[in-house]
């Protein structure tokens, strides 16, 4: 019998992907629905419904690579289910089940970006032995016949991506306040992480890492100027050579090297408010290695808006806008007592973050430029880099974080 399959979206060949699914998680039932979950603006994200299976998959949270992959956990939610998954809606003859696949992005892809194995690595490793809050993963695959290019396979959380005052209209001050408090938690929780006990402490090179970031970042914004150029079109931002120049004086010592996440924000979290505010799930773990910790920390406060700011970023979260939520300071604050930190240089790690940011931007702009950016909102993008440049400077110039 012939099983009829839905539509295919960009970036997804549905019947390679069914075949694939069928011989990786047998049981798991057939694609019945496949959807782009928005929020992401770099690796891509769909959503993946399954009906008619004879069971959930069990295993570990650390998969399979193209093969059986990791169990199912169910978590009830308080709002809008979002985009990464961990909490399965699955049962076992013949009910939906959702799960969510993550590729990397169509078009310009910058190098050494989009790793899709590292990011099916550190969440299969943190759920297995950790107290970080991450999807579970089900199964990676190598092979770049099936939908163009590697992909994995993870289960689907309940939960809310709170980013706009809009998204946060039914939020308490007291809600605002414990969501803080547990996103703190969150990333002290990273940080803390024993890389050596989950298994991770080949994940990256911590010595001279903000040195190589400063690097790795300007062959990023090279390539992204390359690609721009090639479309016919330019995009200047003057400061930037000089912005570079700053950091690489003010480069510092290396520090205890931990997990980062790379790209930590609230808007990279599952958040649930009932019964009480918790954080589900932090996702978009591509940019994750060891590290400087401090880095997570100063882009996170990047992304941190506050009500007196004069001018919104594009991305990040503007619901910590909103009453209740803590200040840039109080949270930079109530992470150094979770985790014993000195905040002494922090106006450094903001101003790199900026610069960070700024050439992330510029990737994601260079995509748009090629019409191989999928979703809303990238039409703004290229905006925001030269703001980010000039806001590096001033931390700098004022060598005050806030």
């Amino acid at each position: 019998m012939t099983v009829e399959l839905p539509a295919g979206v960009p970036g997804i060949d549905v019947p390679r992907l069914a075949d694939w699914l069928a011989a990786a998680l047998p049981g798991s039932g057939r694609i019945s629905a496949i959807d782009v979950i928005s929020g992401g603006r770099s690796n891509l994200t769909y959503g993946i419904t399954l009906t008619g299976a004879d069971g959930a998959p069990t295993g570990s949270n650390g998969g399979a690579s193209s093969g059986a992959g990791g169990g199912a956990s169910s978590g009830a939610g308080d709002g809008t289910p979002a985009g990464a998954g961990g909490g399965a809606s699955s049962g076992a003859g013949g009910g939906e089940r959702r799960i969510v696949l993550r590729r990397p992005p169509l078009g310009h892809v910058l190098p050494t970006a989009h790793d899709m194995s590292r990011e099916y690595r550190v969440l299969s490793a943190l759920g297995a032995g950790s107290d970080v809050p991450v999807p579970v993963t089900l199964a990676f695959c190598d092979d770049e016949d099936v939908i163009g290019a590697r992909f994995y396979l993870m289960d689907y959380v309940e939960g809310r991506v709170l980013k706009t005052k809009e998204d946060g209209l039914d939020v308490t001050p007291e809600q605002a306040r414990g969501l803080s408090e547990c996103l703190a938690e969150a990333l002290a929780a990273i940080h803390l992480v024993d890389v050596e006990k989950v298994g991770l402490s080949d994940f990256g090179r911590p010595s001279g890492y903000m040195a190589r970031q400063l690097k790795r970042w300007g062959k990023q914004w090279d390539a992204s100027q390359e690609a721009i150029r090639a479309g016919g079109v330019t995009h200047d931002v003057p400061e930037y050579d000089r912005l570079t120049a700053r950091l690489a004086e003010r480069l510092p010592a290396d520090g205890v090297p931990r997990l980062v996440h790379g790209d930590f924000r609230l808007d990279n979290a599952l958040a649930r408010l009932e019964p009480r505010p918790e954080i589900a799930a932090v996702v978009d773990w591509e940019m994750s290695t060891l590290g400087d910790p401090l880095s997570d920390l100063g882009l996170t406060l990047v992304y941190w808006a506050e009500a007196t700011d004069p001018e919104l970023l594009p991305v990040g979260a503007t619901i910590t806008q909103a009453p209740g939520f803590y200040t840039r300071r109080e949270f930079a604050e109530r992470y150094a007592e979770l985790t014993g930190t000195d905040l002494g240089d922090l106006d450094f790690y903001v101003a790199f973050a900026c610069f960070k940011l700024a050439v992330i931007l510029e990737g994601i702009h260079a995509r748009f430029l090629q019409n191989a950016t999928v979703g809303e909102g990238f039409d703004q993008i290229g905006d925001a880099v030269p703001v980010l440049v000039n806001r590096a400077h001033h931390i700098l110039d004022t060598r005050s974080a806030w």
